[in-house]
């Protein structure tokens, strides 16, 4: 693993117990820093620096868990040293940047994942089978929100590291709006920017409200926030009913609702996701990082399709690069897809 932040702190716990997946070494931004993070969540080594640990013979897999400024660097350094790369979400802003880490990985005959556990989690497939079956008619719009309560010292507010809440909380919401709705064809966005005490340059993307249009005629509703309470929403709304998510981004409900109308009355399903404990779920919020590197794992091993790789990440930045477009001119952006 790559970077010493706050998600490893969720990471490490949630595979520890994974049969396939261990996290065997840590580097960090200083050895100091690197040594007290792999003595406090137990990986067995830390390294000097991030070439260390890429030297090294026994790792099969990186993860990059950086703030995204870097991510683009270090990802093509792990290919380039033979790893598979886990990169956490956001990618990069920068479409151009994703789609090089993704030619260097073709190059260098390795596999490269955008780490957005929601969608592999058994709560996200229940949802696209529900949806997929016709249960709610034709897809409409879909309704994402996320907002979070982060102090202005956060890495998650800080410009110069490609903080923001586009990039932190929107690529969720982008990521199901795409998911659920196809391709982004436009977008746009009234927001809120940072204004600090001090006088130096916050965030311009603090809070934002935004609409998408989907090629397929879907359309997105986004809500996002960096200081906000704390909201996870994801409706997906059909003509001829809608499928409410009620923890779409950590998955603790076990359930998903479908919603449907008798006339005036309201009829809701709620579908267990996992009835038969077939995937172990507790509840919490490690189950999603579990399933998801247990997943990539399979993928790695040839066990499994990669369903999410270059295309889907290069849109994704494409797509999160219009709407920060959007949020500093205030006006439409369309999005062309090669």
């Amino acid at each position: 693993m790559l970077g010493t932040g706050g998600i490893g702190r969720v990471v490490v716990p949630a595979v520890r117990n994974d049969p396939v997946t261990e996290i065997v070494a840590v580097a960090g931004r200083s050895a100091q820093k690197a040594a007290a993070y792999s003595l406090q969540l137990g990986i067995p080594v830390h390294a000097a620096d991030f070439r260390q640990l890429l030297a090294r013979d026994d790792i099969d897999a990186v993860y990059v868990a950086l703030p995204p400024s870097l991510h683009a660097e270090w990802t093509i350094e792990a290919l380039r040293a033979g790893k598979h790369v886990v990169c956490e979400k956001p990618f990069s802003l920068d479409p151009d940047a994703v789609a090089e880490c993704h030619r260097e990985a073709d190059r260098a005959g390795r596999l490269l994942f955008e780490a957005f556990m929601w969608r592999y989690h058994p709560q996200t497939v229940l949802a696209r089978r529900i949806i997929g079956s016709g249960a709610i008619g034709e897809v409409a719009t879909v309704r994402a929100a996320l907002t979070i309560t982060t102090p202005p010292d956060d890495i998650r507010r800080d410009p110069a590291l490609d903080g923001g809440a586009v990039g932190d909380v929107g690529a969720y919401c982008i990521s199901a709006v795409r998911l659920f709705g196809g391709p982004v064809s436009s977008i746009s966005a009234v927001a809120v920017g940072e204004s600090r005490a001090d006088g130096s340059a916050g965030v311009d993307d603090l809070r934002v409200a935004a609409a998408a249009r989907c090629a397929s005629g879907v359309l997105g509703v986004l809500d996002i926030g960096l200081d906000l309470i704390r909201r996870d929403e994801l409706e997906i709304i059909g003509t001829a009913g809608k499928v409410v998510i009620p923890d779409p981004w950590l998955g603790s409900t076990g359930v998903v609702e479908v919603h449907r109308w008798n006339g005036a009355v309201a009829e809701v399903e709620r579908v267990p996701v996992d009835p038969h404990g077939v995937h172990g779920l507790t509840g919490s919020l490690f189950d999603g990082y579990r399933i998801e590197f247990a997943t990539i794992a399979d993928i790695i091993a040839g066990d499994h399709p990669q369903e999410f790789g270059a295309d889907d990440a290069v849109d994704q930045a494409r797509t999160l690069a219009a709407l920060l477009t959007a949020v500093r001119t205030g006006t439409p952006t369309p999005i062309h897809h090669p």
